[in-house]
């Protein structure tokens, strides 16, 4: 069975998203998600003037050779654009192999684990009171874990809270609950870490004292603390019992989250932002993590993300699989077909799309009890609706970008 035909489609229906399209020479299809938020066309052209090229003629079976051929043979290894081309290509050929098996993608990873997948939430406000709705909302959405990002007095507009429609001196909008925003320039929002590290606990414990100690919460640093920072703040968190403090402080160097282990037992997250094992090799083996955040998109694919999934469980450390809405209906269906057949599976962060991206992405997947399942159709259970999706042309989207109140560039 070879690849007689390889697309990269880029359509814009609630945000940006890219998708490899493969074409068997006995006609079946596959799919992969290759978006990397706010750099989107970097990847398009690395699949189409690199990687489509060598694809043609390819045996579709053979997953393994493909993925270690596009890794090894270009030299040039691992980051975010790279990883990202090939984990589309590597869940485009896993959903063809599983469609040729005629059964979904997660029978052929070792079958189900599990009967679903705990999903966890977003939760925002600017206020206590807005926050607390929120977290009504989603309960009543049936969520059964929920993360929980908080305005900051003083602050204007921070990472995390879903009211924040518009930024000043930027008029384009945020859209899918999600802090890409389309426009020429990426927003600036502003920062206080002694001003968030005072206000984070009495939100949680405000929380606590409405919704009760069995709701599980988790809570994401977005990188912007200093190790000792995120040390304080692991530790004055830990009367509130979250699930995760997450992306507490910049993981690339291993040494700084062996200072906040050793202050603190609130469980950490990490990884978002990491594409490769390399990334996770020393901070696994030092157990100084309890969650393992890449995205299958992100990281290389299923084959690759599995293998440090499996890595991590020698360390009882499981899977949080990065799934906001700038992963893909494909991207998605392929963590949770991953996170279904594992054994270390921990949560699973979900974000329901708009109604286009649901127009142009056709899902299987089931959402019901606060749990998710990829379905029981052969391959993803992701189609592409081709037409559908040229209605909605690419549009140049940014993140935002943090300044501290005297002008300095700040980890966003």
């Amino acid at each position: 069975m070879k690849i007689d035909k390889a697309e990269v489609i880029v359509t814009s229906p609630d945000r940006n998203f890219v998708t490899l399209k493969l074409t068997t020479d006995d006609g079946l299809t596959g799919l992969g998600d290759a978006t990397l938020n706010g750099r989107e066309l970097a990847v398009v052209t690395y699949l189409t003037e690199h990687v489509v090229p060598l694809l043609i003629g390819q045996d579709a079976h053979r997953i393994e050779d493909t993925w270690q051929f596009l890794y090894r043979s270009a030299y040039w290894r691992r980051g975010p654009v790279t990883m990202a081309a090939i984990a589309a290509v590597d869940v485009a050929l896993w959903d063809i192999k599983a469609k040729a098996a005629g059964m979904p993608l997660y029978q052929l990873l070792g079958g189900a684990s599990r009967t679903g997948l705990l999903a966890y939430g977003h939760a925002s406000g600017k206020t206590t009171e807005e926050l607390f709705d929120s977290v009504r909302s989603h309960q009543e959405q049936g969520y059964k874990a929920i993360r929980i990002q908080t305005g900051v007095p003083g602050l204007t507009s921070i990472y995390g809270i879903a009211s924040n429609a518009t930024f000043e001196g930027n008029k384009g909008q945020r859209y899918d609950h999600e802090p890409a925003q389309r426009g020429a320039f990426p927003a600036e929002e502003d920062w206080d870490t002694r001003s968030y590290l005072r206000h984070v606990p009495t939100v949680f414990e405000s929380v606590r004292n409405e919704f009760g100690p069995e709701i599980p919460l988790l809570h994401d640093g977005h990188h912007r603390m200093t190790p000792i920072q995120a040390a304080q703040l692991g530790k004055s968190l830990e009367p509130y019992d979250l699930f995760w403090l997450e992306d507490c402080t910049p993981a690339e160097n291993p040494e700084a989250l062996r200072l906040v282990r050793q202050h603190t037992t609130t469980p950490l997250a990490i990884g978002e932002i990491f594409n490769t094992v390399w990334d996770y090799q020393q901070i696994i083996r030092e157990q100084l993590i309890d969650y393992v955040r890449s995205a299958v998109t992100h990281t290389g694919g299923i084959s690759h993300l599995k293998k440090i999934l499996e890595y991590a469980s020698q360390y009882q450390i499981k899977s949080g699989m990065h799934g906001p809405t700038d992963i893909s209906p494909v991207g998605m269906a392929a963590a949770l077909h991953l996170g279904l057949a594992i054994h270390n599976f921990g949560i699973q962060e979900y974000m329901k799309h708009g109604e286009k991206t649901d127009r142009v992405f056709e899902q299987s997947f089931t959402w019901e009890n606060g749990m998710l399942h990829p379905g029981e159709k052969p391959g993803l259970g992701v189609e592409l609706d081709v037409d559908e999706a040229g209605r909605y042309p690419y549009e140049q989207a940014y993140l935002p970008y943090n300044r501290l109140a005297d002008g300095t560039v700040h980890d966003w």
